[in-house]
């Protein structure tokens, strides 16, 4: 069994026609392979979205929470909405085609970008490998600094046409802040709004824990609801800790009894040092939620 599938779909979206009339709903391809158009407008404008699912023991996690928040960015960016049923079917097929990792964990790629400009066809796919070792990252902890995002909190109302909240394809601004952390010698960031309001980093949730109260940024600051955020705060609340949902203020970060960033593939990765100074880790808490994410199956 191979250590990478890639499915191509012939008719991603039923807003759209299929790309080949009475073909398969979706075929295997070779993933060393080209299977896109350069003129495809996810590959020369980034115009596209997706979604990275964690898959543990075979079984993808919250699945049904990854392709509602698909739907809801292909809304934003205007293009024809995901068939979930297909798009369901599409990620099982590709998981049970993949070798077993040795570590337990892989994960899925789906991807659907407008297709070749003026076609009216999109184009969408479903990638699954093997997750990389996040088990250092995990254990020991991120170097995590705060960077101006640079703009307000409310640019959702104000600016929708920014897609703030949408999972699309234009991540060259996230690489970049990645970078700007490497540069300040940490591994990560948080971004803030310029009114400053936290907001949540590059590819991840903040999670904050104070005493017995988790607490998340409010997802009405532009920001992308957290599948893996949404499904610790299930556990926390049936393991007798309160959730909130709230603004903060970057200061309020530093007093934090333990903060985390969470997300589908690395899961959840304690912060040990925040801007320079250093933040208590909740090892024990740290362990039981990822086991909680990595027992997950949807």
């Amino acid at each position: 069994m191979p250590s990478q599938v890639l499915l191509m779909l012939n008719q991603p979206s039923l807003e759209a026609p299929p790309h080949e009339a009475g073909a398969a709903p979706f075929s295997f391809v070779d993933a060393d392979a080209p299977q896109l158009s350069v003129l495809d407008l996810g590959v020369s404008r980034g115009d596209g979205i997706f979604e990275s699912i964690s898959v543990g023991s075979g079984h993808p996690q919250a699945l049904d929470a990854h392709l509602a928040r698909f739907a809801r960015s292909a809304a934003l960016l205007d293009l024809p909405a995901p068939d979930a049923v297909l798009w369901s079917a599409a990620i099982r097929a590709a998981i049970a085609e993949l070798a077993p990792a040795p570590s337990g964990e892989s994960f899925v790629k789906t991807v659907m970008t407008r297709g070749v400009e003026g076609d009216g066809r999109p184009t969408g796919w479903v990638y699954v490998t093997h997750s990389p070792d996040f088990s250092a990252a995990r254990a020991h902890g991120l170097s995590v600094v705060t960077l101006d995002r640079g703009y307000r909190h409310d640019v959702a109302d104000t600016s929708s046409w920014l897609l703030a909240g949408a999972k699309t394809l234009s991540y060259a601004i996230n690489r970049a802040a990645v970078r700007e952390a490497t540069r300040r010698g940490a591994d990560d960031v948080i971004f803030v709004s310029s009114d400053g309001l936290v907001l949540e980093g590059p590819t991840s949730t903040v999670v904050v824990r104070r005493g017995n109260k988790l607490s998340t940024p409010e997802v009405g600051l532009g920001i992308l609801a957290g599948t893996t955020q949404a499904t610790i705060f299930a556990w926390a609340q049936a393991n007798g800790f309160e959730t909130e949902y709230v603004r903060m203020a970057p200061a309020e970060l530093a007093t934090a009894d333990a903060l985390w960033l969470v997300s589908s593939v690395r899961l959840v990765a304690p912060i040990r040092e925040l801007n320079g100074a250093g933040m208590i880790v909740d090892v024990a808490l740290t362990a039981r939620l990822n086991a909680h994410l990595r027992a997950q199956t949807s």
